[in-house]
């Protein structure tokens, strides 16, 4: 995928005479092992199956398996909350070059820190790193990416143009703006999808809870530019 849009973004900047490189990082999350999510795992992940097939492979290779929406079922890992970006001082170096840098790519590969000696210090810098069976929220790994940059923008683009409350009832109401307490309040109140728009929103909360200065942007695709401009989107604030 990475490559996908390294090629893609590249071909772009080229067509439009834009010298800049575009890189992709192999993107290494650090969560905790002993986060609840792994006693949990419910996250869907691969092709649909048919339930015997589903459950013959549980009983084989030791997975766990649900039914996802009616559509079939499939295999089912952790998503447990990441924790630190492994490769940020690289993204950052490859950032002050000039480089386009994609990086976190699905929320990045998740990894735990584990002691590289008998004893067990067990700290940031003799610790060794082990891949786990997980999958890391893209949305809140692309906010612990932009606070740890110190990013004074993190868009995130959707299907819909704006956040809405109510959305597909008949009080629908499209927000341009949201302040942080606002966001909070809206979530607390189950107002949003939990599979769709909670999981934008509450990543925007945590990075402006980081980056207080900064702006969230909720946004489509097609509209991007002129969210970017102020005139399309909804953005999240810190008030005051």
């Amino acid at each position: 995928m990475g490559y996908m849009f390294q090629k893609a973004v590249g071909n772009e900047l080229r067509q439009r005479g834009i010298g800049r490189p575009v890189v992709t990082v192999v993107t290494q999350t650090v969560v905790d092992a002993g986060d609840p999510a792994f006693a949990h795992p419910g996250k869907p992940v691969g092709s649909f199956l048919d339930e015997a097939t589903a459950r013959r492979r549980a009983a084989e290779l030791g997975w766990t398996v649900a039914e996802d929406a009616g559509r079939g079922w499939r295999r089912t890992v952790p998503s447990p909350r990441p924790l630190e970006i492994v490769e940020l001082d690289v993204i950052a170096g490859l950032l002050d070059t000039g480089a386009v840098v994609i990086a976190a790519g699905g929320g990045g590969i998740p990894v735990v820190r584990t002691p590289d000696n008998p004893g067990g210090r067990g700290d940031r810098d003799r610790s060794e790193l082990a891949g786990v069976e997980a999958v890391v929220d893209k949305d809140l790994a692309s906010a612990l990416l932009a606070a740890g940059l110190g990013a004074d923008l993190l868009a995130m683009v959707t299907g819909v143009e704006r956040v809405a409350v109510d959305f597909g009832r008949p009080t629908q109401r499209w927000l341009d703006r949201l302040d942080l307490d606002e966001a909070r309040a809206l979530c607390a109140a189950g107002t949003f999808g939990e599979g769709s728009m909670r999981p934008k929103v509450e990543a925007l909360i945590g990075f402006l809870e980081q980056r207080r200065e900064a702006t969230g942007l909720i946004t489509s695709p097609e509209r991007l530019p002129a969210a970017l401009r102020g005139e399309a989107g909804t953005r999240l604030i810190c008030a005051g």
